[in-house]
């Protein structure tokens, strides 16, 4: 399951277990230091907080070639692009530090951060493993022009599901970028399954905008989005030849978390 859904709000699978997580490790911390009047609350806040930035600066160094012309989308993190293994370290060795200097913070410390690491794995594990046994749903659309298309049919090279509506702004906004990476990357093929819309409202958006989307399939009862556990928009998806699902994208797409997605399907097809 992709997203999940408390009330009216709706999230992300991984970033529940991560809030999760925080609350395990906030509620360990001040059990253990109670005694002592010792609640590592504000340091564990701030350990979430560093490890953030230094996921995202790490990212964008590695990606830095996408960040080069507009350095303003940095600070954008609307794209999801994060990598995690800096962010724990930077995270952990700020810990160690913290714990150095002041012994008494140590033990609550310890325990909230080791808490909090042991969720966060075991949930994220748990969570790359289901989507590692998810496959492409055989399913059939229609395309624009009314013909049946079975999605399975199209599996033939990596397949880029994206799930979009015209009305969705993060949709608009990444589509340009989806576009531009079809051109790019012909040994992929880039499916739009447009959610719950007609033919005429999808053909006024491309006349406005002047995109060539080719590949448009229509999903107008939401069906595709359930088969995968995704009720946001847009969600994109990530399949390799043997109908596995790869990787998956809650949210708008920018040039370098595309890319950083795509890596992952070229290095799932190489296996």
């Amino acid at each position: 399951m992709l997203t999940v859904n408390i009330g009216p709000l709706m999230m992300a699978s991984s970033h529940l277990v991560l809030l999760l997580s925080l609350f395990l490790a906030m509620l360990t911390g001040w059990w253990v230091g109670r005694h002592r009047q010792r609640n590592p609350e504000k340091h564990l806040f701030n350990l979430l907080l560093l490890g953030l930035v230094v996921a995202r600066l790490a990212f964008v160094a590695l990606y830095f070639e996408h960040f080069r012309d507009n350095p303003w989308k940095v600070i954008d993190i609307r794209d999801g692009g994060f990598l995690v293994w800096p962010g724990i370290a930077a995270a952990l060795l700020a810990g160690l530090w913290l714990a150095w200097r002041d012994t008494t913070l140590r033990r609550p410390l310890g325990a909230a951060l080791l808490v909090g690491l042991i969720f966060w794995g075991a949930g994220s594990y748990t969570l790359h493993a289901l989507q590692k046994g998810t496959r492409l749903p055989a399913i059939t659309l229609l395309d624009m022009q009314g013909n049946q298309v079975a999605i399975q049919d199209l599996n033939d090279r990596p397949l880029v599901i994206n799930l979009w509506a015209t009305w969705c702004p993060p949709c608009r906004r990444e589509m340009p970028v989806l576009a531009a990476a079809q051109e790019q990357h012909t040994d992929m093929l880039f499916v739009y399954v447009n959610q719950g819309e007609g033919p005429g409202d999808i053909e006024h958006f491309l006349e406005k905008t002047g995109l060539r989307l080719p590949n448009i399939l229509l999903d107008t009862s939401n069906q595709f989005g359930q088969l995968v556990g995704s009720r946001a928009l847009p969600t994109t998806l990530f399949y390799d030849t043997r109908g596995q699902q790869v990787a998956s994208h809650m949210g708008e797409l920018s040039e370098a978390s595309l890319a950083y997605q795509l890596g992952k399907l070229r290095a799932a097809e190489a296996r």
